[in-house]
């Protein structure tokens, strides 16, 4: 009898299983795979908050001792806006990392068995068992070999991806859903020089970069779903006009690389799961999807991860009853993950920004905390409430950059809340409402949530 069963073993289920082991509970971890395994549906990127995380778990010098290069910088070129920006700080980490998954996975397993789980490779999970009150307390699956495999505990823990087997046998409800946005080809190239994590958005399409092992770069495009069923080829055919379209000094570069993998190409749902139930949760991709353009899995993943472990432990521990503290777990899940699902979102629809909000994100680029700001966005250090908040989008329009502004909307808008009269509430007020009505469903979501502080 465990006190918890995970299943699946990559970058939410290893995480908790460890964080569960060194709380001194007994945790079996199963996956269908064996480790090291690379898995390929991935965009790597792992943001400064789940580095922070790896570090204070003590895994951040096997991750550097992989070879993988640091990443310090992320930009972004969309018509006027040309944006390359430091990582502002989570918890004083300002880097990233994009390992190839048999790295970072083989680390984090390993982490989880060296904290006392017990670790099964190559079982398939196919059932829940349950009691007669519909509690789930296990789970039957067959081995490699087909040999059957049956186990109990006191919670069984979902962490096996977006088709979660787990939340389809618990009957998981999803809420906040919405279809694949955009669809993606992508590859790694050897032979191109990139450093950072350079990004380029135009013409309903969306480019990026970054290092990995090897000396490898992963380099992808992605479309507008509808868009992507109607090209005319494979990748062969599309990936580089494409490419030559929207950023064409890259790729003249990328002209020049060896590509080194096959082409990939694939699509995410968005949506939150009911992330719990009697005798069971949910963690990572399997609770919670959004499509890849943020590169931002890797990152909720660990940090789920860490909320649930805390909620299991208190509930195993009889800090509080199980099903309280789970339900707090979710509630933190969503309160920390919905800002940015909804960033996500909006960024995957490809539209093009209107002028004023170009301007004043071209503006964004030549303000230093500004420029950290949109940086963070993407890399989850500053929430989309803290960057376009009327205090920030004041000191953007008032200060240096702000100066040369053009549009009437913006220069409406600095007017208002400069000077001492724009510190009135009334004014922030207006303001802001200004601000959110600019920018389109994620300004909807700001005008319908308060602010709300950084995630850890």
């Amino acid at each position: 009898m465990y006190d918890v069963i995970v299943v699946g073993a990559r970058c939410a289920g290893s995480p908790t299983a460890m964080l569960l082991a060194r709380q001194g509970h007994r945790v079996l971890l199963l996956d269908r795979a064996s480790f090291p395994s690379d898995s390929p549906v991935s965009t790597h990127l792992v943001h400064p908050p789940a580095i922070m995380r790896l570090e204070r778990w003590g895994l951040l010098d096997e991750l550097r001792a992989s070879g993988c290069p640091p990443i310090h910088e992320y930009g972004l070129e969309c018509g006027p806006v040309d944006l390359m920006a430091p990582l502002p700080p989570a918890g004083g980490v300002t880097v990233a990392y994009a390992p190839r998954r048999r790295v970072l996975d083989d680390i984090l397993v390993r982490a989880a068995v060296a904290a006392g789980a017990e670790l099964r490779e190559g079982v398939s999970v196919q059932e829940l068992l349950t009691d007669p009150d519909g509690t789930v307390v296990g789970v039957r699956g067959r081995g490699r070999e087909g040999s059957v495999v049956e186990e109990r505990a006191r919670v069984v823990v979902g962490a096996d991806g977006t088709r979660s087997r787990v939340a389809r046998l618990v009957g998981a409800t999803s809420y906040l859903a919405r279809p694949p946005l955009l669809t993606s080809y992508w590859s790694y190239f050897g032979g191109l020089a990139v450093k950072d994590v350079p990004t380029f958005r135009a013409r309903h399409r969306y480019a990026f970069a970054w290092p990995t092992n090897d000396d490898l770069v992963l380099v992808g495009m992605a479309w507008r779903s509808a868009d992507f069923k109607r090209l005319p080829g494979g990748a062969d055919d599309v990936f580089l006009p494409a490419l030559q379209e929207i950023a064409p000094a890259f790729a003249e570069r990328l002209r020049h690389a060896e590509r080194a993998e096959r082409w990939m190409s694939g699509s995410v749902p968005n949506f939150f799961r009911t992330a719990h139930g009697p005798g069971w949760a949910l963690v990572g991709d399997a609770g919670y999807s959004r499509d890849p353009c943020t590169a931002s899995g890797i990152t909720e993943a660990t940090r789920a991860a860490e909320l649930l472990a805390d909620a299991l432990h208190d509930g195993l521990a009889g800090v509080r009853p199980m099903a309280e503290a789970l339900a707090d777990y979710q509630r933190r899940r969503d309160a920390a993950s919905r800002p940015y699902y909804e960033y996500t979102c909006d960024f995957a629809t490809l539209d093009d920004y209107p002028p004023d909000v170009l301007e004043l994100l071209d503006a964004a680029t030549r303000s230093e905390p500004h420029a950290r700001g949109l940086s963070g966005l993407f890399a989850q250090t500053t929430s989309p409430q803290e960057f376009f908040s009327i205090e920030s989008m004041a000191r953007l329009l008032t200060g240096p950059a702000g100066g040369g502004l053009t549009h009437w909307r913006l220069r409406a808008l600095r007017a208002l809340v400069g000077g001492p009269a724009g510190r009135t509430r009334l004014a922030r007020g207006l303001g802001q409402r200004l601000v959110n009505g600019r920018l389109g469903p994620l300004g909807s979501y700001l005008s319908s949530t308060p602010s709300s502080p950084r995630p850890s």
